[in-house]
C-alpha cells in the first residue's frame, strides 16, 4: 500500500524544469534582411527587390519582393526561408497564402517578404506603391497654400 501514497505525492508536487541553454537574442532587422536575401538567392528566386520602409510605415523596417515561376517553387522557397529564419533564432515568423500558390506573405518580424508568381506580381505591382516618396508628398501637403497665404 505505500506505493500509491508516493504516486499521490508525486502527482501533487510542482516540478520546475530549468533550461540549461540560454535562448539566442532576436536578430536585428539588418541581420534578418541579410538572411532573407541569402535564402532567396540560394533558392534562385527571381527579381529580388528590397524596399526600405523607414519613414513610410511602422509595420516593418524592410519589405522584400521576389518571384517564383510556379506554385511548387514558391512553396519550396517559402519552406526553406522559414527553416533558415527559425535556425537563425527569428521567433514568431508566419507565412500566409501557401495554399493558393500565387502570392505568399511571410512576416519575419522586422522584414515582410512577398513571394509572387510573375503574372500576379505584375498585376498587383506593390513595389510601385511602397517605392513612392511619402515624405515628400507629406511635406507638400503640409506646406501652406500660397493662394490662401
Amino acid at each position: 500500500m505505500p506505493a500509491p501514497r508516493k504516486e499521490a505525492q508525486l502527482e501533487s508536487a510542482i516540478f520546475v524544469i530549468a533550461r540549461k541553454v540560454k535562448a539566442k537574442p532576436q536578430p536585428t532587422a539588418a541581420q534578418i534582411l541579410a538572411l532573407v536575401e541569402k535564402s532567396l538567392d540560394d533558392d534562385k528566386a527571381d527579381d529580388i527587390k528590397v524596399i526600405p520602409l523607414e519613414g513610410k510605415s511602422d509595420i516593418a523596417d524592410y519589405m522584400v519582393v521576389a518571384s517564383g515561376t510556379s506554385s511548387r517553387r514558391l512553396d519550396s522557397i517559402t519552406e526553406h526561408l522559414l527553416v533558415n529564419l527559425k535556425t537563425a533564432g527569428v521567433r514568431g515568423c508566419l507565412a500566409e497564402g501557401r495554399r493558393s500558390g500565387e502570392w505568399v506573405l511571410i512576416d519575419a518580424i522586422d522584414v515582410i517578404v512577398h513571394l509572387f508568381r510573375p503574372e500576379i506580381r505584375e498585376h498587383y505591382a506593390i513595389e510601385k506603391l511602397w517605392e513612392a516618396d511619402f515624405a515628400a508628398e507629406r511635406a507638400s501637403q503640409d506646406a501652406p497654400d500660397p493662394v490662401l497665404a
